[in-house]
C-alpha cells in the first residue's frame, strides 16, 4: 500500500497528461485528423515509398516521384532492426498530434522531478511548458520531427543530471542512452544539434565544479558513463545516422563543385548554403519582447482584430458590406516585425517569465545559472543576422552549425530553459523564509513588471510599420495602412497590460500565502492555473478545431485534375514537369506523377543546380533527358492545360559521342547548348578512367524499359555493335548497381547528373537497383548495440536488487 500510495501522484500526473493532451486535441474524438503543410507536403513526396510498401511489404530506399529521383532516407524510411522505434511507438500511443503534447509533458515531467520539484508542481510546469505557443504551432504547421526531438529533450537533461548532479550512474547512463537514441531516432537534426550547444554548457559548468572541488574520480566517471550512453545510443541509429550522412554529401546541405553563379559571375562559396538563406529566419532583437507578451509585434502575419478594430471602421467607411468588412478582419495583416514569415509569436508565458526571475533569486543550486545561460545563448543566437558578430563566429568557427537554416528555431533551447528556471522558482519559494519571501517576491515582480511598463510607457519609440507596408500602400491605400498602425499599436498595449494582469496576479497569490491568507497548496494551484490559462488561450488562438478536417481530406489532400488525369492515361514511364509553380518547393505534382519537382530541405544538389543553371533557362534538351513528356503550364487565360513534349528522350537511349571535359563547370557549360540525344559528356576529373569515344548508332539500335520499381529498373537492349547508354535516371553513386545479363558493371555519370552504362554489342538484359551497402551495415549496428542496451537495462536490475538485498541482511 505504501509504495501504491508513493507512485499514486505519478500515476494521477500521467492520466492527467492523457486528458489534456487528448482535450486539447479534441477533435481527434470525432475521428479528424489536423491539416498540417508540412505533411502535406511529406504525404505528395512519400506517396511512391508508401504505396510500393504497402503493395510489396518492402522497402524500397528510393522514390522517382520527385526531383528526377532520391533516397526516402529523409522521408520516413523504415529500416531494418531499428527497435527504437518500436519503445517510441509504445511511448506515443495516443493519436496524433496528441502524442507529441503527451511526449513533451512527460519528459518535462520526469526533468522536474529530477530536479527535486515536488509532483504538483512538476504537473503543472510540464503541462506550461508543453502549452508553449512554439511548441504548439509547430504541431499546427506539421513539423513533427521538430517536435518529436523537443519532446525528448528534457528526458536527455534529466539523464545527464542524474549523472552528473547525483552521481547515479547505472539509472542515469540508462536513461541518457535510451534518451539520446530516440532523440536521435526523432530524426530532426538541427533540434539535436542545438540541444547539444545546450549540454556542452552544462559539462563546462560540471567540468569547472568537478576541478574546484577537486572530484576528478567522479568527473571521469561521469564523463565515462555519458561516453558510453552516447555511443550506444548513436549505434541503435546507426542506419539513420550512416545514410543521412552519405546522402547529405549529395544534397543542398553538401558542398557545390561549381566555381561560378548561375548568372555567370564567380562563386567562392561552395556551399548552396548561404549566409543569406542560412540566417533568412532571423529574430528581431526588441521582437524577442513577445516571448513574454505576445502580440507586441502583431502576432502572425494574418490576425483576427475583430469588429472593433480600425480596419473594420476603415472598411465600413469605404462602403464595404458588414459581411465583407468582418471577413476582412479575420485576416488583417498586424505582424510589423522582420522576419520572413511568421505563423505564431514564440510565447513562453508572462508567469514563467515572473517565476524565472524568481528562481535567479530564491533557487540556492547553481545549475540554475546554466540554464540562464543556455536561454541567454539561445535568444542570442536567434537573432542572427541582427547579432552578425555572433552568428558570424558560429557559421565561420562552430563546426555543422552553417549546416542549418532558420537559425530563429534555437530559441526552442531557450523555450526549454525558462520553464525549467520557473519551476525551480515556484518550487525554492516556498522553502524560504518569510521575510526572504517577502524581499524576493517584490524583487521579481519589480523586475518583470518594470520591463513590460517601459515597453508601455516608451511605446512611441516604434514605428508600428514593416518592410512591407509598401505593398498595402500600393494595393489599399494610405488610410488603409494607418488603420493597420492603429490595430498593431491596439494589440500592442492591451498584451502588455494582459501580461502584467497575469503577473499581478500570480504575485498576488504568493502574497497571500505569506499571509497564510491561502494555504500553501492553494497558492500552487491558483499560480499553476495562472501559469497554464496564461498560455492556453494564446495557443488556442493559433492551432484550434479550425485546424481539424475529416481524415479523408488529410488522407488525400490533393484532388486529380483533368490534366493529372489526362496524362495517367499514358502508362509509360516518364517525368512531368509542373511549370506553373516553383517546382522545387512544391510537391503537388509528386503525388500523382513522377516529377522532377519537390518539396524538401534537403534537395538532391544536382538536381537544384540543373534547375539553377539550366532549367530556368527554358533548356529543352535538359528538359528532354530528363525524359519529361508533360509540361503543365498556365494559359492566358490563366487555365492549367498540360502540353505533350515529343522530343523527350525515354527512359534510356545509345548516343553517337561520349565526350570529355575536365572540370564540374565545363560540364554545367557544356549542356548550355548540345544534342542530348547524340551526344554526352563526362567529367573525366571524378571518372579519370573513361576516355571520349565514338560510337555507331543506327535506327536498329534499341533499349527499351521492361519492368519499372522504384528500386529496381529492368530494360532490354538490341545493337550491332558496341554502344553508349545514357539513361534519364538521376545517378546516385552509393547504392545504384548496374548489371548486364546478371552481371556487375561499373556505370557512370554523364550530363552532370544521369547514369550512362557502356553496352556491348548483342541482345542483352540489362538492370539497375537500389543495394544501399549503408543500409546494412547501419542496420548490423543497430542490432548489436540495442542488444548491448538491452543487457545493461537487464544487468543494472539485477545490480540494483542485489545492492538492496546486501543492504537488507547487514
Amino acid at each position: 500500500m505504501k509504495k501504491l500510495q508513493k507512485f499514486l501522484p505519478h500515476m494521477l500526473a500521467i492520466l492527467g497528461f492523457i486528458l489534456v493532451s487528448v482535450i486539447y486535441f479534441y477533435p481527434i474524438l470525432q475521428g479528424k485528423k489536423i491539416l498540417q503543410s508540412d505533411i502535406v507536403q511529406y504525404t505528395a513526396m512519400a506517396k511512391e515509398q508508401n504505396d510500393f510498401r504497402a503493395e510489396t511489404n518492402t522497402e524500397p530506399y528510393w522514390t522517382n516521384s520527385a526531383f528526377g529521383g532520391m533516397p526516402t532516407y529523409q522521408l520516413g524510411a523504415k529500416y531494418p532492426h531499428n527497435y527504437i522505434k518500436k519503445i517510441d511507438e509504445l511511448i506515443r500511443f495516443l493519436p496524433r498530434p496528441a502524442d507529441y503534447m503527451f511526449l513533451y509533458f512527460i519528459g518535462f515531467y520526469i526533468l522536474l522531478l529530477v530536479l527535486k520539484v515536488n509532483p504538483l508542481k512538476a504537473f503543472f510546469g510540464a503541462i506550461a511548458f508543453g502549452f508553449s505557443t512554439y511548441l504548439i504551432i509547430i504541431i499546427g504547421v506539421g513539423h513533427n520531427a521538430k517536435a518529436h526531438a523537443i519532446g525528448y529533450m528534457p528526458l536527455i537533461l534529466a539523464g545527464v543530471l542524474l549523472v552528473f548532479q547525483q552521481r547515479k550512474y547505472i539509472i542515469g547512463g540508462l536513461l541518457t542512452t535510451i534518451a539520446v537514441a530516440l532523440e536521435i531516432n526523432a530524426n530532426h537534426f538541427q533540434m539535436t544539434y542545438y540541444l547539444l550547444i545546450l549540454l556542452l554548457i552544462m559539462t563546462i559548468y560540471f567540468v569547472y565544479e568537478a576541478f574546484k572541488n577537486k572530484e576528478s574520480k567522479s568527473l571521469l566517471a561521469s564523463l565515462g558513463t555519458l561516453a558510453i550512453a552516447g555511443i550506444l545510443a548513436i549505434g541503435a541509429n546507426a542506419t539513420t545516422l550512416l545514410a543521412t550522412s552519405e546522402y547529405a554529401k549529395e544534397s543542398t546541405r553538401g558542398k557545390s563543385d561549381l566555381t561560378y553563379s548561375p548568372d555567370g559571375s564567380k562563386s567562392t562559396d561552395t556551399s548552396l548554403m548561404t549566409y543569406e538563406y542560412i540566417t533568412q529566419y532571423s529574430y528581431g532583437i526588441a521582437e524577442s519582447f513577445n516571448l513574454i507578451s505576445p502580440r507586441i509585434f502583431g502576432g502572425t502575419m494574418s490576425e483576427n482584430v475583430g469588429t472593433n478594430s480600425a480596419v473594420y471602421e476603415y472598411a465600413i467607411t469605404q462602403n464595404v458590406p458588414a459581411d465583407q468588412a468582418k471577413e476582412i478582419v479575420k485576416t488583417a495583416p498586424t505582424y510589423w516585425g522582420g522576419q520572413y514569415s511568421v505563423a505564431a509569436p514564440a510565447y513562453i508565458g508572462a508567469v514563467v517569465f515572473f517565476l524565472a526571475v524568481l528562481a535567479l533569486f530564491c533557487d540556492n543550486r547553481k545549475i540554475k545559472y546554466v540554464f540562464l545561460a543556455g536561454a541567454l545563448t539561445s535568444l542570442f543566437l536567434s537573432w542572427g543576422k541582427n547579432f552578425p558578430m555572433l552568428t558570424n563566429f558560429f557559421i565561420d568557427f562552430v563546426p555543422l552549425y552553417n549546416k542549418f537554416r532558420a537559425v530563429s528555431s534555437i530559441q526552442v533551447i531557450l523555450e526549454l530553459c525558462m520553464p525549467i528556471l520557473a519551476i525551480m522558482g515556484f518550487q525554492s519559494f516556498f522553502d524560504l523564509e518569510s521575510k526572504e519571501k517577502w524581499l524576493n517576491l517584490w524583487k521579481s515582480a519589480a523586475i518583470s513588471l518594470g520591463i513590460l511598463a517601459l515597453l508601455l510607457i516608451f511605446k512611441g519609440a516604434f514605428s508600428f510599420g514593416s518592410e512591407s507596408d509598401d505593398y498595402l500602400i500600393q494595393s489599399y491605400g494610405p488610410e488603409f495602412l494607418e488603420a493597420i498602425k492603429t490595430d498593431r499599436k491596439t494589440m500592442y498595449v492591451n498584451d502588455l497590460l494582459r501580461s502584467m494582469a497575469f503577473i499581478i496576479f500570480a504575485a498576488i497569490a504568493f502574497w497571500l500565502s505569506i499571509k497564510n491568507t491561502i494555504s500553501k497548496n492553494v497558492a500552487v494551484i491558483l499560480i499553476g492555473i495562472l501559469m497554464i490559462s496564461d498560455l492556453f488561450f494564446i495557443g488556442k488562438t493559433y492551432l484550434n478545431a479550425s485546424n481539424f478536417e475529416n481524415a479523408q481530406q488529410v488522407n488525400e489532400p490533393f484532388q486529380e485534375n483533368s490534366f493529372d488525369t489526362a496524362i495517367l492515361e499514358d502508362k509509360s514511364y516518364y517525368r512531368v514537369f509542373e511549370v506553373s509553380t516553383n517546382a522545387l518547393s512544391d510537391p503537388r505534382a509528386s503525388y500523382f506523377h513522377k516529377s522532377i519537382g519537390g518539396y524538401s530541405a534537403v534537395k538532391p544538389i544536382r538536381m537544384q543546380q540543373l534547375f539553377d543553371y539550366q532549367i530556368a533557362e527554358n533548356n529543352m534538351e535538359v528538359i528532354n533527358m530528363l525524359n519529361v513528356k508533360y509540361l503543365i503550364q498556365t494559359n492566358e487565360k490563366q487555365e492549367q492545360i498540360t502540353i505533350k513534349n515529343t522530343q523527350a528522350n525515354g527512359n534510356a537511349w545509345f548516343v553517337k559521342e561520349l565526350k570529355t571535359v575536365n572540370s564540374a563547370d565545363a560540364e554545367m557549360k557544356a549542356l548550355n547548348k548540345f544534342d542530348s540525344k547524340n551526344v554526352a559528356f563526362v567529367n573525366s576529373k571524378d571518372f579519370p578512367n573513361v576516355q571520349k569515344n565514338s560510337f555507331v548508332k543506327d535506327s536498329s539500335s534499341t533499349i527499351n524499359l521492361t519492368k519499372y520499381a522504384p528500386n529496381n529498373l529492368k530494360y532490354i537492349s538490341n545493337n550491332a555493335n558496341k554502344g553508349f547508354v545514357v539513361f534519364s535516371e538521376m545517378y546516385y553513386k552509393n547504392g545504384w548497381n548496374a548489371y548486364i545479363d546478371g552481371k556487375l558493371q561499373e556505370h557512370i555519370r554523364v550530363n552532370y547528373a544521369l547514369r550512362a552504362l557502356s553496352i556491348p554489342a548483342g541482345k542483352h538484359n540489362i538492370e539497375f537497383k537500389f543495394e544501399p551497402q549503408v543500409v546494412q551495415t547501419g542496420s548490423i549496428i543497430s542490432l548489436v548495440s540495442f542488444i548491448l542496451i538491452v543487457l545493461l537495462f537487464f544487468g543494472a536490475i539485477y545490480y540494483e536488487n542485489k545492492k538492496k538485498l546486501d543492504s537488507e541482511n547487514i
